[in-house]
């Protein structure tokens, strides 16, 4: 069962291995992306960050589509985690129900605007976002549980 969606850029690390995985007794961490599937080091690295006693899938998006679709993780608390919006647009579109998307980190680059302090976005995380809003995914922007949860489309809006 998905229990929450995370948006970070650093994908796991201390807010999601400690502070989210604890707060949601989390027991599956599912990173959602093409190509850190594809990367031993990249996922090596990720397994190193997962706390002990829960589970790491690292899948591009059509298998994680497909197995959650399935019921894989039925009986687990699932987190999904993605460092853009790309991915989890991908698996709404694929008939996966996502209700809310918690926005976390997104780091800044040359092509980014600063939405928060901790969240910068492009042209094409803005589309992605505002697609996920139509197809009624709740965004909210709450970087560690203690934080209250603002309404990220509110925040995205006030920018642009």
């Amino acid at each position: 069962m998905i229990i929450a969606v995370r948006i970070d850029g650093r994908l796991i690390h201390g807010q999601v291995a400690n502070l989210w995985t604890t707060k949601l007794n989390i027991t599956r961490i599912m990173v959602v992306d093409d190509e850190v599937s594809q990367s031993a080091i990249e996922k090596s690295g990720l397994k190193l960050a997962t706390p002990a006693g829960v589970k790491l899938s690292v899948l591009p998006y059509a298998r994680a589509a497909e197995n959650i679709l399935a019921g894989r993780y039925d009986s687990q608390r699932l987190l999904i985690v993605a460092k853009k919006p790309h991915y989890l647009l991908k698996l709404v579109e694929a008939g996966v129900p996502l209700e809310e998307i918690n926005v976390g980190n997104m780091s800044q680059s040359d092509t980014t605007t600063s939405i928060t302090r901790s969240v910068n976005v492009d042209e094409q995380d803005i589309f992605e976002f505002k697609e996920l809003n139509k197809h009624g995914v709740h965004l909210i922007h709450q970087m560690v549980p203690a934080d209250s949860a603002e309404d990220f489309m509110e925040l995205l809006n006030k920018k642009g």
